[in-house]
């Protein structure tokens, strides 16, 4: 695999803040399925300012913009959501501290190292219904891949996130508002799946990864 330098992490983090931003709204919706409808709204609100933050934020390692990203999540993310991402985004941080540059090995110890402190901080495992839900069959796929060509990477996450999407569809979530409604939580989207599946493909789109996402929710 080619490396992961600084620069593509902060253009990937800088496009992932375009794609929140852009679909605040429609997040909220999904999460007023069955949740209280604020997902879109309070991840939005961080992610605006890791947009205009992010040219001046310290870039000496990838741990250390990472490091920063987590703070500002934790800090201006709104309801769950602040926790789970600043928790991912620091854990992320942790095991890049240093480095300027990054191979596929790391980036896979990175997503297993978010996907722990995500899962002790929320308390949530697979199959509650929640972004883990995506995140934890990326980090399978990752495992199998060698990282060799980053383009045929990026397409196949992306389409492990898509497919989580309708997996997890009839399930009853367990873990955040939507788990207070029990069953009428069944046969709606996870929003944080989504977001996770929408924002890989929004890095195929902007990257040129033919790619063509299959969830309705993708192509709303």
């Amino acid at each position: 695999m080619s490396t992961l330098t600084i620069a593509q992490i902060e253009e990937a983090l800088d496009v992932t803040c375009d794609t929140v931003i852009r679909n605040e709204k429609y997040f909220s919706d999904l999460d007023g399925l069955a949740g209280d409808g604020d997902f879109g709204t309070s991840l939005a609100t961080g992610f605006k300012v890791i947009k205009a933050d992010l040219p001046g934020i310290d870039k000496s390692a990838i741990g250390a913009m990472l490091l920063k990203i987590s703070m500002i999540c934790s800090k201006h993310v709104g309801g769950s959501s602040g926790p789970i991402w600043g928790t991912g985004f620091m854990r992320a941080g942790m095991v890049s501290k240093g480095l300027t540059e990054i191979g596929h090995q790391q980036l896979t110890d990175m997503v297993g190292s978010a996907l722990e402190g995500i899962m002790a901080r929320g308390g949530a495992v697979r199959g509650d219904k929640t972004l883990l839900d995506a995140l934890i069959p990326i980090h399978e796929k990752l495992q199998e891949m060698d990282g060799s060509d980053l383009g045929v990477v990026l397409a196949a996450v992306a389409q492990v996130a898509d497919q989580a999407i309708d997996e997890t569809r009839g399930l009853i979530a367990h873990r955040g508002r939507a788990s207070q409604v029990g069953a009428r939580s069944a046969n709606t989207p996870d929003p944080g799946i989504v977001g996770i599946a929408t924002i890989l493909c929004d890095w195929c789109k902007h990257y040129g990864v033919d790619y063509t996402p299959q969830a309705a929710e993708l192509n709303h």
